[in-house]
């Protein structure tokens, strides 16, 4: 079954938020609006926005106030990934050009402050203190997780755990939010929405091995960039790692800069997938999977719940 049949029933809300982005993003610069509508076009899966309604159907489910709450979510993740392409000097992201390579850097970083502001608007309509501090603490790590994107780049001394904060602060915690304050908006009970929050959380850390994984084993046409980009920007992730506890790896990794040559990061890329590390990581990813499965058996049983735990199990089974 594809991600979308999964939650097929909330299609009339999700039609609703994605005509909510559209009106948001409206901006008196021509600039900045089209740099934005550019972002917004190029797709995604809007899963944050799914998991804003799904935890909100453990309460008293509003769409006229969920939808705030998921497209404040969605832009947030929308202005990481500006910054993103900014940081890893990206061309290409889901096989369209970048902001900042269809337009300048300048112009990505004002997007994504931009795009970020207006996250913080549209949840002022939401009276509720516990739900502003969240999105604003999620906010505050998502940005010191930028900032240590940059500082690892290319930190071949890294460790596991290094890698495991940084790509908590990068997906994990957005993730976790986006189920937590889905809850809150929909008055859960307290108890209901931290469990949202750790399989979230959990979800999130999965997600990103996964992504990890498969930037070494799918083809170019799948990912929508080259295979590898990962690592030839700089990023140690996962794979990476598990394959430089081989010493002969290691040496060869550690040489990988940006304007390696083709063939070389290749014939890096077929090391790391003959070294056992891609088994190594897909144990690591089952095994956040695992754990935010067992958040699940103590949430409440319904539609929502199922819809959750298809869709961590959909994570774990995404093509290698």
């Amino acid at each position: 079954m594809k991600l979308k049949m999964m939650y097929s029933f909330l299609n009339s809300d999700i039609n609703t938020i994605e005509k909510r982005l559209e009106e948001t993003i409206q901006a008196d610069s021509l600039l900045l609006k089209r740099a934005s509508l550019h972002t917004l076009q190029a797709g995604g899966k809007r899963i944050r926005p799914v998991f804003v309604l799904l935890a909100g159907k453990f309460g008293r489910y509003d769409i006229n106030v969920m939808k705030n709450v998921a497209v404040a979510l969605e832009l947030i993740h929308m202005a990481s990934l500006v910054h993103d392409d900014v940081i890893d000097d990206a061309d290409l992201r889901r096989g369209q050009p970048t902001v900042k390579a269809k337009w300048d850097n300048k112009t990505a970083m004002y997007t994504g402050d931009f795009i970020f502001a207006l996250s913080l608007e549209l949840m002022s309509d939401i009276n509720k203190p516990l739900a502003h501090k969240i999105l604003a603490n999620t906010i505050v790590e998502v940005t010191v997780g930028e900032i240590q994107q940059i500082k690892d780049k290319y930190r071949f001394d890294q460790n596991l755990r290094d890698y495991l904060r940084r790509i908590k602060r990068k997906t994990a915690l957005l993730i976790s939010a986006s189920c937590q304050l889905g809850a809150i908006a929909a008055d859960v009970d307290e108890s209901i929405h931290k469990k949202l929050y750790l399989f979230g959380y959990y979800v999130g850390m999965a997600f990103q091995i996964t992504d990890d994984i498969l930037d070494f084993t799918s083809s170019e046409e799948e990912l929508g960039k080259p295979a590898g980009s990962d690592l030839l920007q700089g990023n140690i992730t996962a794979p990476a790692l598990y394959a430089m506890e081989n010493e002969t790896i290691r040496h060869e990794i550690e040489k990988v800069h940006q304007n390696i040559e083709p063939v070389q990061i290749q014939r890096i890329i077929t090391l790391i997938k003959e070294s056992g590390a891609i088994e190594k990581s897909i144990a690591l990813s089952d095994m956040y999977l695992d754990k935010a499965l067992r958040v699940l058996e103590d949430l409440p049983t319904n539609k929502a719940k199922k819809t959750l735990r298809d869709i961590a199990k959909f994570i774990g089974r995404r093509k290698y």
